[in-house]
């Protein structure tokens, strides 16, 4: 969303406002800067190449964090028999799982990586994943994105805490985005 500006005897013109950049519960692709200005080698990177050509992946959800205001970046994946054998992994280990949450993206179901989220603020943002069908952001259920929200909340809480649940290093990351 673009704000004026009016000064004296002077058009209004349009100011990007740096926080609409982008929109909670929308999907998008990081720039490789990020990967540059951040190297940590459990961040999930740019990286598919098909036929020759480099797609953009991974794509990341994307929540907003109440206390610094920095987004959070959730990645998903097409490979979800891989991801359903570690969850069941820590379901038989710990009982319970709040690192992955399955739900479906277009209509296929996706593995939700909260265990690879990081922190980014809007410079980062390459492009919006956009449903080429409809032309509009790609979003999900409402019911799933709650629980989504709150399990990654709730394991950054934890995180934060001392309670290794992330695997890049995004405390780091995040203490250089808030300079």
């Amino acid at each position: 969303m673009l704000g004026t500006a009016l000064f004296f005897g002077v058009e209004p013109f349009p100011i990007p406002r740096r926080d609409r950049e982008m929109d909670i519960g929308h999907f998008y692709f990081l720039s490789d800067q990020y990967f540059i200005d951040f190297p940590d080698q459990y961040l999930m990177q740019n990286h598919e190449t098909v036929n020759g050509v480099r797609h953009d992946r991974p794509c990341f959800y994307a929540f907003k964090d109440g206390t610094t205001g920095l987004f959070w970046m959730i990645p998903f994946s097409s490979k979800t028999a891989k991801f359903r054998q570690i969850y069941q992994s820590k379901i038989q280990k710990y009982g319970k799982c709040d690192t992955i949450l399955f739900g479906d993206v277009l209509g296929h179901e996706k593995a939700f990586l909260i265990q690879n989220m990081c922190p980014i603020s809007p410079k980062y943002i390459q492009n919006e994943y956009i449903d080429s069908a409809s032309s509009h952001p790609v979003r999900l259920n409402g019911a799933f994105e709650r629980i989504l929200i709150q399990k990654a909340t709730k394991v950054l809480a934890l995180h934060r805490r001392g309670i290794k649940l992330i695997f890049p290093d995004v405390l780091r990351i995040e203490q250089e985005l808030l300079k």
